[in-house]
């Protein structure tokens, strides 16, 4: 059992957002969903995290739209 605490405001440069975490030490790891909410990205090739250069000023994302299913199913 460990503790789940939130909410929980997270910053990075020009973006926040809320998330929820699980309490297992003293290390952070930040998760896909408040990345996504962020849009921030990774740079492997220089081992860092920044802001979408496509969107600098504000986050943005891409929602999908509900598709129907067939009526026969």
């Amino acid at each position: 059992m460990v503790s789940y605490v939130c909410p929980i405001e997270v910053k990075f440069e020009n973006r926040s957002c809320f998330t929820g975490a699980l309490v297992l030490g003293d290390e952070v790891l930040l998760g896909a969903i408040p990345m996504e909410d962020m849009d921030l990205i990774l740079q492997p090739s220089l081992r860092k995290v920044t802001v979408n250069p496509q969107n600098p000023n504000i986050a943005v994302s891409i929602v999908k739209k509900k598709t129907s299913f067939p009526k026969h199913l």
